[in-house]
This record gives structure tokens, C-alpha cells and sequence, in this order.
């Protein structure tokens, strides 16, 4: 079964064509959602509850993930970031890739501040050193470095102050 969010569903059902930002330069065999997801949703796989969370700007419904782990019988939570990055052909200011983007880029850093996490993961493993991280466990590396929050608040101030940046050198002259 294929679930997407309400707000990516269109795009996946067109294969991605007709991308705000990518165009036609990525397109895939079109898939129907078997189920749309709203922001809260949850989807429970094999015992495990994940929570949707949107958080738009990379594409118009990226979601992030969240979910409770138990490590041992301590309680963490795993956040499984989206994207937040601006790809070099988004527009932000005048004629916005699509309308409302620079808004729902500033409401996804509000909502991934506000999610506590304690394992952080992403949909691109370069986003929370995935391989380092791999090696440094592999060599029975202590703490286990996925347990990672200040990695965390590093990764989204680092990608808001380039969204933020992006967005003033596109501010239209008035």
C-alpha cells in the first residue's frame, strides 16, 4: 500500500510531472495514494505508531516522521526529517515556485523546533552523518551516536539560516 500526503498525492499521481520547481526532469511511473495523510496522522506498521507531521517547502507535503523508542525501557523520540533544503531552482521571493512556499518553509522550522527528539534521522543519510555515525557505533562507539539532539537543533538552525538567507537576496526591490 502507498500512503502520501494529502499535498504530495497530485504530484506522485502525475508520476512528478509538472514539479513547481523540477518540471518534468524526474518523472517516475504515476502512483494512486491508497491512503492521504493529514498533518497528525498516524500509520502503525508491524507494532510501531509513526506521526505525520507536514512540513512543506521542500516539496508542497513533505512529512516528517516522529515516533516513540524504547531503548532498554528508557523512552526516546526519533524524528525522521523530511527535507529542509532549498534546491537551487526554488524561487522564494517574486514568483514563488508555487504561492505560500516561503510561508510553509517558515512554519516547517517552527513545527521541527517544537518536536522533541532524541534519535535523528532523515530522509538523506548526509543530513544526520549517517555513515559516520554507522562507523563510530560499528567501533562500539559510546554513547550510541544516533542519540543525537543537539545534532539535531544543529541541522535545523543550519538549513533555516539558509532558507532565511536565500529568501532576503530574494526579496523583490520596492
Amino acid at each position: 500500500r502507498f500512503f502520501a500526503s494529502r499535498a504530495d498525492a497530485p504530484a506522485h499521481a502525475r508520476g512528478g510531472k509538472g514539479d513547481p520547481v523540477l518540471g518534468d526532469r524526474f518523472s517516475y511511473p504515476a502512483i494512486q495514494a491508497d491512503r492521504l495523510l493529514q498533518d497528525g496522522d498516524t500509520v502503525t506498521l508491524g507494532g510501531t505508531t509513526l506521526t505525520a507531521h507536514v512540513t512543506a517547502g521542500h516539496t508542497r507535503g513533505c512529512t516528517t516522521w516522529t515516533m516513540k523508542v524504547d531503548d532498554g525501557g528508557r523512552k526516546l523520540d526519533a524524528v525522521f526529517i523530511c527535507s529542509t533544503s532549498v534546491l537551487p531552482d526554488t524561487r522564494l521571493g517574486a514568483d514563488p515556485s508555487y504561492p505560500g512556499i516561503a510561508d510553509d518553509y517558515a512554519r516547517t522550522f517552527r513545527v521541527l523546533r517544537e518536536l522533541p527528539c532524541d534519535l535523528f534521522l532523515a530522509s538523506h543519510g548526509s543530513f544526520y552523518d549517517l555513515k559516520g555515525k554507522t562507523e563510530r557505533l560499528r567501533k562500539g562507539g559510546e554513547p550510541n551516536p544516533f542519540i543525537d539532539p543537539e545534532g539535531y537543533r544543529a541541522y535545523v538552525d543550519r538549513n533555516e539560516k539558509a532558507f532565511r538567507d536565500r529568501l532576503a537576496r530574494e526579496k523583490p526591490a520596492h
